[in-house]
């Protein structure tokens, strides 16, 4: 591994634009958004970073991001696992969490436009996405994790998958609820999917080893909903020395020593969320000793070798940055995505 430069704190009107820049600089003509310049995309990073576009300014371009999964959309509801020059590329699966985000996204869309016809205009896409997402919930609750192409769907589920989910059947429920459209399929599997989380940890990695030891188990209970109030910062506390590294950053798993940026800015997020936006403030800080010249930001960072690893500059880690920034600063009506109650 080889180290490469870190880069001083900027002003945050500066970072904001110039992230955003790289990102848009990456996105091909047919809106689709690769990790980075010839890099692959998958479905709910290809979203993460069209978020990231739509909180400071890029509608269209946003839009576009939008169109293209709108294209790519298979007859079932979903999307393959990766894409690569406007085409499939992994067509082994296809992955509940991943199709489940397009809700995200596009409820994302409407809170910074405040434009209805967002909705109206995507509704069809992520009413199909839903309804093959509902489709694969299991006894307890939860929703399995993936369609294999050959052998079907698989009866597993994860914990971060499923809290993500959670928030996006939420985010699905306020979509119809505006345009008057049916939601008590949603809601009810919403409420099931809760209750998996919530008092059914057997139902979860049943057929992999634990996924504990990643700070997304961690922390997405508490980003997406799934726990809130004082519950949800008793949730934080709980592990938080196990990945928060100070001045650093958080951890992608607890016993490695590698931080990555998108990880410590979902974990602001859910600081925010949690009600804690001093702490939050102060993470976010941390991550900004990881940002290039262009305004992207390193994946992520090995303390022991002071070393960027991977040296990749991906665009939803940027994507990321960008949501944290708009939480914390309420610049645009986005930063309620998480902040709100939904699914009510």
């Amino acid at each position: 591994m080889n180290q490469a430069p870190l880069q001083k704190d900027p002003t945050p009107s500066k970072m904001l634009d110039e992230t955003a820049a790289y990102i848009a600089s990456v996105q091909s003509l047919d809106g689709c958004i690769a990790w980075f310049v010839g890099g692959s995309t998958d479905p709910w990073d290809h979203i993460e970073a069209a978020m990231g576009l739509a909180t400071s300014g890029q509608i269209d371009a946003a839009k576009s991001a939008y169109n293209f999964l709108a294209e790519q959309q298979l007859a079932n509801g979903g999307w393959f696992v990766t894409y690569e020059q406007g085409k499939p590329k992994d067509t082994s699966r296809v992955e509940s969490n991943f199709v489940a985000y397009i809700a995200t996204g596009i409820w994302h869309l409407y809170l910074v436009t405040d434009d209805k016809t967002v909705l109206t205009t995507y509704w069809p896409m992520v009413a199909r996405a839903m309804q093959l997402v509902v489709s694969l919930q299991g006894n307890y609750g939860e929703i399995y994790w993936a369609i294999d192409s050959e052998t079907g769907v698989q009866e597993d589920a994860l914990v971060t998958g499923c809290s993500s989910i959670f928030h996006s059947l939420g985010c699905a429920i306020a979509i119809a609820d505006t345009l008057h459209a049916p939601s008590a399929m949603l809601k009810q599997s919403r409420q099931n999917l809760k209750t998996a989380l919530t008092a059914h940890p057997e139902a979860f990695d049943r057929t992999w080893e634990s996924k504990a030891r990643y700070s997304m188990d961690w922390f997405y209970p508490v980003l997406t909903g799934v726990l809130t109030g004082s519950a949800a910062l008793a949730h934080i506390d709980q592990r938080w020395d196990e990945f928060v590294v100070d001045q650093l950053g958080c951890r992608c798993v607890n016993d490695q020593p590698w931080v990555t940026v998108a990880e410590t800015c979902e974990l602001v997020m859910a600081l925010a969320v949690a009600g804690d936006t001093a702490r939050a403030s102060t993470v976010f800080s941390w991550i900004h000793q990881f940002r290039d010249d262009v305004g992207a930001y390193w994946t992520g960072y090995v303390f022991p070798d002071e070393a960027i690893w991977p040296e990749e500059r991906t665009t939803w880690t940027a994507g990321a940055v960008l949501l944290a920034a708009d939480v914390l600063s309420k610049r645009t009506a986005g930063h309620r995505l998480f902040l709100q109650s939904l699914g009510v």
